[in-house]
């Protein structure tokens, strides 16, 4: 498996959930869930309509880890789950497969629309940890609380923390272009 890295450029990020709105919506609502919740893809890939719509706090056990997790659910994220919940059975998958009834895509499937949509915008190594990279990376920067954000991924480490959301590369990336003998 390759790589990934979070969208650090926050236009880029609205970009792509553009993007990806005109793909599919529920390619978008699948990313929205992702940038706003930092949940692993296969987590939101499980949601179904009835655990989404109307809530202001989302309940879930992770597949990963299996703790349950509860998180809220922001103004803009709720904006467009209720937008794309209207109509929709409480039973049907949030990112329903095109391809098998009562199913979600596949996490493989998931990749592959990311990556292509990061491809669009030039840049090559995204994927479905992109998301939650994303979310890691903006929520960092906006607070600069990693003892949160360890909580919220469940990482026990701070350097696994910062290396995960791309903070360590950004930090020597910038150190090195900045050195100079003069």
């Amino acid at each position: 498996m390759n790589y990934v890295e979070p969208i650090r450029d926050s236009t880029t990020v609205q970009d792509i959930a553009d993007y990806l709105k005109e793909v599919h919506e529920k390619y978008y609502i699948m990313y929205m869930i992702g940038i706003y919740s930092g949940l692993r893809v296969s987590d939101i890939l499980k949601l179904k309509v009835r655990d989404v719509r109307g809530k202001d706090k989302i309940r879930l056990r992770e597949k990963k880890t299996g703790k349950e997790k509860l998180f809220p659910v922001n103004k803009k994220l709720s904006a467009a789950l209720e937008s794309y919940c209207f109509g929709k059975k409480d039973y049907e998958y949030i990112v329903p497969s095109a391809r098998a009834v009562d199913k979600a895509v596949s996490r493989e499937y998931a990749y592959k629309v990311i990556h292509e949509a990061g491809e669009q915008f030039g840049l090559d190594n995204l994927g479905t940890h992109t998301m939650r990279k994303t979310f890691g990376y903006h929520f960092y920067i906006q607070t600069k609380d990693i003892v949160l954000l360890m909580r919220i991924f469940n990482h026990h480490d701070e350097s696994k923390t910062l290396r995960y959301i791309g903070i360590e590369q950004t930090t020597i990336d910038e150190a090195m272009l900045k050195f100079s003998y003069k």
